[in-house]
Formats: structure tokens, C-alpha cells, sequence
């Protein structure tokens, strides 16, 4: 988007640098849009034909074509009427036949890419793949790679994270499979058929060797710095071979490798695919490679790996991101990185995209409106290139950059938008731009149909229309108002693009960001001097190393700038707002842009309502916590609990005074914590306390940890599972903070808060005696082990619990027992029934409590006899909504109620807040008003004596 300006807005700006006034040179009259409807129609006819029945393909087919014959005819009897017409008639023909001959163009169009999208929607789905598929069959299949292997990021799903995988694009061109007949070989077995075939595949290789050396964990990005060659070595592979290595050579796998793989076979996830199956292995043994990469494939394999090279003594970021701006390798940006880019909508700078190509042309051929003049600008010009040796030079260089980038969809839309930078070179004149990016994406449709269904390919060609139509006008307005001619190109070209690409992707993100533009406008700083220094290190990379290494140390320092950007972007509290994530969404929010683009009209007439808006818009980012907790009641002012909303995990937040917390779990995800703590305005933690290392309640730790002072992590004793229990270590030590684990009996104190660490009992340690595990970092912000006046105090008797009762990392779930301005809570992590009834077994006089976090989401495995002894007020369930688990128990909730317990769910009430004091609970929900009934009052034994009563908050 950024690059592309130039090309764009070039010509437009050029009439203030001649000294011409605004307007009178900065439009070449209406855009060419000719070819617009049969582009459209071609689209439509692709994307309709790839899921159609052939049958009914056809006849539609034969239907337009007889429609076009028809209307070609009318054409050729209004061109032979008689000549003795008057010129209002002969008007009038030429209009109809005008008219006449579009149609004909537009259903010649639709009905050539219907027959092409048809054939490919047949090759797809020809031979005996999809028919293994549908038996989730075991075959051998020969492939021919036709992409480079990507990384799937492992996602939680319940107590683990799923295992990470490589996706590799191929081609099938020989299977062997069982064939089940009624004659067998000789030998009893069923018959081995081998078929050549040509359909697409992918290959998704289970890489569970990282995940059984803890090397990957969900949300942490691990699995992104093994693939950027620092994997780590795990257990062996096949003939005695390190994990590391096997899955290097998975990962290593380049375009145009022949190789033979032993996989079942399944359907695709989605109908109407691109791929006719999914073929799953996994990496317990390398590739079998038959045959390797072409020249030209090892040759930019060779490139990109030198630019990685080259790359790796940058900071994180810079490493990151530098390959993926140059040439489209994301396989090092790590998860937090790419949910930054993706929440500022700049991941168009981490694909490969015409901006890419028209930065690298500008720097030869110079500005476009130039480039036939005799000022022209450029290195060409410099060296007296002359003008069409410059655009063939132009075109090798576009042919260079689709070899080094790989020649995929993403790729070939780039090279489209390089070569309507080439066509602006030679014309200098934006008119002709638009019907050449016509005839590109029409080109492109009828080269590979499968794009009319590629989102990316919509919001590509979305932004270059927009940057060819809408920016030029917008610019204009803007120097006619004043604003500098530089300044008006940029705005204008970020604000256009996002207008026609937001509805799109709405539908994909379910969200609007309120900081696209300024984060785009400010990465426009970098962009092409990263993406320059990246190419030139990109280019030198295999013929003189060192001077690679600092070309790439000078475009860190502009790629530093752009993650800069995005983190600060995506870290404002108001950086986006939720929407529909429908098209009818898209509708919606299409309306709504049109409707802000005519009223900015009348606001650029009044600077002083411009400033208002801005300033408004500002509020609306910022969101500064006074104002927002006067408009939404969020938090409320007096909250001592939030269970956050963070899907199907535990999260829970303890108030330790102003801006701090004790942190309970992190959930299953970093950003979903992150923003719970962002909204309850957490700054300072001094203990996080995860109560097991199940992925659900450990996952987000990189979310709790990022921006805030963190005193000590303190952690179960039990290291199960050994994966998750790495993952933590390593983020607690990359912080800088103290690992503890918990002690039973342990009483701790910070501010008005005090708690007690019931369970697990000692012997549950096994591998780690209890105590202190080696301080990393200031133990200064830690809370005081002391146990205050009026804490909650039980019998140390955790010690002599049944120790059998801990048969899983469940049942070692940290619990604790906390008190806080006279509210007594529970919090029982995920502990199964028999260490429920071990904990009420070692504590007899446990309860009744004010507020109950119930155990494992709220499963149907409880104690209710310990239900019974707690007889809480509020019973807290935290699960994620349509998990599919069934949390709650219908059971267990009515457990609680029978027990007098108002019960609150994450996944139906969203976050919800405990409030009051001296044990009268209230609970308030945010978003949403609940009201409630009072609960007759009855006697307590017990610790804590809670309230005869509890009122509910009936705050938003």
C-alpha cells in the first residue's frame, strides 16, 4: 500500500512540484473503467464455477455464449441500418451498440474463466486421491513440493496446546494404497495399486518431537525461533538421529522437490478447496527426497537463506520481521509480533505485495511522471540507461523478484501491481493504470481461478484500486485546503486503501482499527529504506557476506521503527473496536465509511470541528481509565476479584491497591490477559500464581509478564506436563523474575490482601523439593510471607494429606484460601474429586467461603461433599463459550444452587468483578446489568464468618 503510492499519486503530485495549481494537472480527467464489469463478471463466473456442478457449468456456459452471439448480432444490424439518420438516431445506435458489444465482452470474459475454473475444480478432485480422502485411507503418495513449508502455531485446546505442524504446499503425482477386492495376492493381503495422478495436496508434517522436547509453546513464539535456525536438540528420530536435525530437514524442503511420504489421507476442511486432500505424517522420520530442488528454486532458496543469515545478529524484532518485508519469510515473527501488525492492519508489510516491487522500481527508473521525460530521475537515468532498456531491466527485475519469492498467488499479485508501475513509467499518465490493473487480475483469474476466492488477492487488488481512483482525489482536496503536496499523497493514499479494504477485512477480524491509518502513516517512514537496504543485503548475501551482515545491521534500524510502531499501535487500550464479522458486517461498515467521508467534507470547512474530532478520536483510542469507568461502570471502583474472560482457561485477578495485583493463571491466551489487565489498569504485579502447567492456565504467562513490574512467579511443585513446565521457566527467566514454588501452609500478605496456600501437600513435589527455585531477578516486589492479623488461618495439616490423592497435574493445582476486606474466597484451580476430598479431608473446618472459583471450569467431576462444606455466596465458573468439553456440567451447577450459590460463567456473563466487604459479596458483570435477590441469612462456622446476606451490584 505504501509504495505503491508513488506510482499512484505520482502524477497527481507532480502538477504542485511543476508549479501548476492544485487540480489543474493533478487529474487527467474520469478513470478509464471499461473494463471494469467484465472483470467483475469474470470474477464472479470463477469463484461461482470452482463449486458448481460441471453440468450445470456447462449449460450456463452455452447460455452466455448464445447470449453474446445474439447480442453481437443486434451490434452488426445497428451498424448496417441507412445511413440517412438524423444525428439523434445515430446517437442513439451508437449507444445501444456500445452497450451491446460491453455485455458481449463481459459474458465473453465470465464464460472463458467459468470453463477454466470448472477444468481446475476437475483436476482437483480426478484420480484417487479424493477417493482415499473420503476412506481416511493410509497410501505412499509422491509429491512435487510448489511452496516452502509454514509454520501452523500450536493453538490450546484444553489442558495441552495442540502439536505444532509444517503446512507444505505439493502436487500428488504417484500413489500406492491398498486396494480392498475381493482377490487378494497370494500372500492374504489386499492388493497394492499404484496410479499417477496430478492433484493438489497438503502435506501437514506433525512436528511432535519439538513438542515433546518442550522446544514450542502456544503463545510464546518458540516454535518461530526454531525455524529461524536455532532449534534446539530432543530426543532422537528414526536410526538414531537428533529431533532438531529431522525436523530441519522437513523445514528445509524446497520448491520444486520430488519426495515420497507415507500419510493418511483426508477431506479437506472446507468444501469447494483448492487442495482435493490433506495428507498428515508426522516427523519421526525424515523426508524421503527423490529428487531435488530445479537450479533456479535452489538458487533463491540460496538467497533467502543468506538474507536470514545476514539477519540473525539483529534484535528479535528486527530478525523477525527484516526477511518477511523483503521477501515474504514470516517463519521468525513470533505470535505476539504478528497479533501487533494484524490489530494495526499492517501485515501487508509481512506479505509480499506490489509495494515491495514498486520501491525497488522507483529506485531504478525514479518518480513514474518522470520516467518519459528528459528530467527523468533514477539510477537508469543516472547511468544513461536509455528509456526501453530501462523498462526491459524493469521487467528482468520483476521476473528476478516472483524466482526469489516463489511464483505463488501472493507473489504473482505483486508482480501484476510492479508491472503497472512499469506501464506508469512509460505513459506517466494514471488513466492508463486502471484498465491495466484490470487486464492484470483478469490475466491472473484465467492463470489460476482459485484467486477469486483468495481474500488476499481481494484486499490486493482492492488497495491498488483504491490507491489508482479514490487517493488521487482525496490528495487533491487536500492541497486544495492547504495541507503540503507530500503530506497530502500519504494521508490520502493510507486513508483510501483502508476504506476499501476494512469491509473486507471486517469479515475476517470481527474488528475495526481506530489506528490503521496513523500507524500506517508512520510506518510509511521506514518502509522503503528497509525494504531497500533488505534487498540489497538480499542480493549480495552469497557474494560477499560481511557486506550483507551490514547492509541488513543499517535496515534494522527502519524495521526496528516499524515493530516499534505496531506494538505501540496495537497496545493503545482503544487500538480497535469489535464489529460484525459478517459480509453483512462489511455492508455495514461500507454504509459507514461513506456516510464519515461525506461529513469529513464539511469538516474540513471548520478547522476548529476538525480539531474536535481529532481530539475526540484521541479519547477514543487513549481511553483514559477515569473517563472510561464513568461511561461503562468498568471496573468498578471498589472490585477485589475479576475473573477475566479468556475463553475455555483460569484468569483471575486479586487487588493489591491502586494499579496492582496478584494474578491467579494466565488463561490460554497472552492477549486475551493482557487486555483484561490493560482494562482493570494492572501495572505492578507482585506475585503471579499459576496453579498447574496445563496450556489453559499457563499459556498467556507472556501476556501477564509484558509491560508490568512482576515481583515472583510462584508454580506447583509437580512438573507435569514437562513441556509446559519448560515454556514457564523460560519466560520467567527471559523476565528476569523469581521462580518460586508454592509451600503448603504458605501465608503471604501485600497491601489489604492476604492469602494461604492450601494444597498440594508436600510429598506431591516428586521431582523438586518445595522452596524457593533459584531467584532471577529483584525480590524486592515480592509480598511478605508473614501471616497479617485477621488472615485466614488453618491447620497446617497439608503436610500429612493423603499424598495418593495427587495422581495428575490437575490434582497438584496450587489452592488457595484469600481474604480481602472481610471477603473470604476459594480458589481451587483444577482439582479432580478425590484431591477435593483429600483437601476437605486435611482441613475439616474449611468453609463455609464467601466466593468459590469451582474446580476444572466447572466438569462434572466435583466433591459435593466439599460443596456442601463451602456453601458459597458466588460460585465463579471460567469457560469458554461452545468449548467442547460441555463446562459447565449442568450437574455441577445445580450442585452449587442447591447450595444457596448465585452461579456466574465467563463464557455467558463475560468478565465478572466480586465487590463489597465484610462478607457481602456483589458481583458485577461487565457490559451487562444483573440483578439478583438476597439470600436469607444463616449461621456460619468456620473461617471467615461471611455475610447473612448478599446483594448484588447492579452496575453496567
Amino acid at each position: 500500500m505504501s509504495a505503491t503510492t508513488t506510482a499512484a499519486a505520482g502524477s497527481s503530485g507532480a502538477a504542485n512540484r511543476r508549479g501548476l495549481p492544485a487540480g489543474a494537472r493533478g487529474v487527467e480527467g474520469p478513470a478509464d473503467l471499461r473494463l471494469i464489469p467484465p472483470v467483475l463478471a469474470a470474477w464472479l463466473a470463477a469463484a461461482l464455477a470452482l463449486e458448481a456442478d460441471p453440468t450445470s457449468v456447462t449449460a450456463c456456459c452455452a447460455g452466455a455464449l448464445a447470449a453474446a452471439a445474439v447480442l453481437l448480432g443486434v451490434t452488426w444490424r445497428l451498424g448496417r441500418r441507412p445511413g440517412a439518420l438524423s444525428q439523434v438516431e445515430a446517437a442513439g445506435d451508437r449507444r445501444r451498440a456500445g452497450s451491446a458489444t460491453a455485455v458481449v465482452i463481459a459474458l465473453l470474459c465470465a464464460t472463458a474463466t467459468a470453463a477454466v475454473a470448472a477444468l481446475h475444480a476437475a483436476d482437483s478432485h480426478r484420480g484417487p486421491i479424493p477417493k482415499l480422502a473420503r476412506e481416511h485411507a493410509e497410501a505412499e503418495v509422491d509429491l512435487t513440493v510448489t511452496g516452502d513449508p509454514r509454520l501452523i502455531r500450536p493453538r490450546v485446546r484444553g489442558p495441552a496446546p495442540t502439536p505444532p505442524a509444517l503446512a507444505i504446499d505439493a502436487v500428488a503425482t504417484r500413489v500406492r494404497a491398498a486396494e480392498h477386492t475381493p482377490t487378494h495376492r497370494a500372500g492374504g493381503g489386499p492388493a497394492q495399486r499404484v496410479v499417477r495422478t496430478r492433484t493438489p495436496v497438503l502435506l501437514i508434517v506433525d512436528l511432535r518431537g519439538m513438542a515433546r522436547a518442550g522446544e514450542v509453546s502456544a503463545g510464546h513464539g518458540e516454535a518461530e525461533a526454531t525455524l529461524g535456525g536455532r532449534s534446539r536438540p530432543g530426543g532422537s528420530r528414526g536410526p538414531g538421529e537428533p529431533s532438531a536435525t529431522v525436523d530441519a530437514r522437513w523445514r528445509g524442503l524446497l520448491p520444486s522437490t520430488r519426495l515420497r511420504v507415507r500419510a493418511r489421507v483426508v477431506p479437506p476442511t472446507r468444501d469447494g478447496d483448492r487442495v482435493a486432500a490433506v495428507l498428515r505424517t508426522d516427523d519421526d522420520r525424515p523426508p524421503m527426497v527423490l529428487a531435488g530442488p530445479s537450479d533456479l528454486q535452489r538458487t533463491a532458496g540460496r538467497l533467502r537463506a543468506g538474507l536470514r543469515a545476514a539477519s540473525d545478529g539483529l534484535s528479535a524484532d528486527a530478525r523477525a520481521l527484516l526477511p518477511g518485508l523483503v521477501v515474504g519469510d514470516t517463519s521468525r515473527v513470533p505470535p505476539d509480533l504478528d497479533e501487533a501488525f494484524r490489530a494495526t492492519d499492517m501485515t501487508h508489510l509481512l506479505a509480499v505485495s506490489g509495494s515491495n516491487l514498486s520501491i525497488v522500481l522507483a529506485l531504478l527508473v525514479g518518480p513514474p511522471h518522470l520516467a518519459a521525460r528528459a528530467e527523468r530521475r533514477g539510477l537508469a537515468a543516472r547511468l544513461g540507461v536509455p528509456l526501453r532498456l530501462t523498462a526491459l531491466l524493469g521487467g528482468v527485475l520483476t521476473l528476478g523478484f516472483v524466482v526469489v519469492c516463489r511464483p505463488e498467488p501472493s507473489v504473482l499479485r505483486a508482480a501484476a501491481c510492479g508491472l503497472i508501475t512499469l506501464i506508469a513509467i512509460g505513459t506517466g499518465r494514471r488513466r492508463t493504470l486502471l484498465p491495466a490493473l484490470a487486464a492484470a487480475v483478469l490475466a491472473l483469474l484465467l492463470y489460476d481461478p482459485w484467486l477469486a476466492r483468495s481474500y488476499g488477492f481481494l484486499l490486493s487488488v482492492l488497495a491498488t484500486g483504491g490507491l489508482l481512483t479514490i487517493a488521487p482525489r482525496w490528495s487533491a482536496a487536500l492541497r486544495a485546503r492547504g495541507v503540503p503536496g507530500r503530506l497530502a499523497e500519504v494521508l490520502a493514499a493510507a486513508a483510501a486503501a483502508q476504506a476499501v479494504c476494512a469491509p473486507v477485512v471486517v469479515v475476517l477480524a470481527a474488528r475495526v482499527s481506530l489506528v490503521a491509518i496513523p500507524c500506517n502513516l508512520l510506518a510509511e517512514l521506514a518502509i522503503a529504506p528497509a525494504t531497500v537496504l533488505g534487498f540489497a543485503a538480499l542480493a549480495v548475501g552469497p557474494l560477499a557476506p560481511p557486506l550483507a551482515v551490514g547492509l541488513a545491521w543499517c535496515a534494522g534500524w527502519p524495521v526496528e521503527w516499524l515493530a516499534s510502531v505496531a506494538r505501540t499501535g496495537a497496545g493503545l487500550p482503544g487500538a480497535g473496536v469489535s464489529w460484525p464479522g459478517s459480509w453483512g458486517g462489511a455492508l455495514l461498515l461500507a454504509g459507514v465509511t461513506v456516510v464519515v467521508v461525506l461529513l469529513a467534507r464539511r469538516v474540513l470547512r471548520h478547522p476548529w470541528l476538525g480539531v474536535v474530532c481529532a481530539l475526540l478520536l484521541v479519547v477514543a483510542v487513549v481511553r483514559p481509565a477515569p473517563l472510561v469507568r464513568v461511561l461503562t461502570g468498568w471496573p468498578p471502583p471498589d472490585w477485589r476479584m475479576v475473573a477475566c474472560d479468556v475463553g475455555q482457561g483460569d484468569a483471575l485477578v486479586l487487588a493489591a491497591g491502586e494499579g496492582t495485583a496478584v494474578v491467579v493463571d494466565a488463561g490460554p491466551d497472552a492477549g486475551a490477559v493482557d487486555r483484561c489487565l490493560r482494562d482493570l489498569g494492572i501495572v505492578r504485579i507482585p506475585l503471579i500464581v499459576l496453579t498447574h502447567f496445563h496450556a489453559d492456565h499457563v499459556a498467556g504467562l507472556p501476556g501477564v509478564l509484558r509491560g508490568r513490574a512482576v515481583g515472583a512467579v510462584e508454580t506447583t511443585s509437580l512438573r507435569e506436563p514437562p513441556g509446559q513446565a519448560a515454556f514457564v521457566r523460560r519466560a520467567v527467566s527471559e523476565a528476569g523474575v523469581r521462580h518460586l514454588e508454592a509451600v503448603p501452609g504458605e501465608r503471604r500478605r501485600t497491601s489489604g490482601l492476604s492469602w494461604q496456600v492450601l494444597w498440594p501437600p508436600r510429598v506431591a513435589s516428586g521431582l523438586v523439593a518445595p522452596g524457593t527455585v533459584t531467584p532471577t531477578g529483584d525480590s524486592s516486589d515480592a509480598p511478605d510471607t508473614a501471616s497479617p492479623g485477621g488472615a485466614p488461618t488453618l491447620s497446617d495439616s497439608a503436610g500429612t494429606a493423603d499424598a495418593s490423592a495427587v495422581t495428575g497435574a490437575n490434582d497438584a493445582s496450587v489452592t488457595l484460601l484469600v481474604r480481602t476486606a472481610g471477603l473470604t474466597l476459594l480458589l481451587l484451580g483444577d482439582l479432580e474429586p478425590t484431591a477435593q476430598r483429600a483437601l476437605l479431608a486435611a482441613h475439616p473446618n474449611l468453609g463455609p467461603v464467601d466466593v468459590l472459583k469451582v474446580a476444572h471450569h466447572g466438569s462434572a467431576h466435583q466433591d459435593h461433599q466439599l460443596l456442601r462444606s463451602l456453601r458459597p455466596r458466588l460460585a465463579l465458573i471460567s469457560c469458554g463459550a461452545d468449548n467442547p468439553y460441555g463446562h459447565p456440567a449442568p450437574r455441577t451447577v445445580a450442585a452449587l444452587r442447591e447450595q444457596g450459590a448465585r452461579v456466574l460463567r465467563t463464557d455467558v456473563d463475560g468478565a465478572v468483578a466480586i465487590t463489597g466487604a465484610v462478607g457481602a459479596p456483589k458481583a458485577s458483570i461487565r457490559g451487562r446489568r444483573r440483578g439478583g435477590r438476597s439470600l436469607p441469612s444463616r449461621s456460619r462456622g468456620g473461617v471467615g464468618a461471611p455475610s447473612a446476606a448478599l446483594r448484588r451490584s447492579r452496575r453496567s
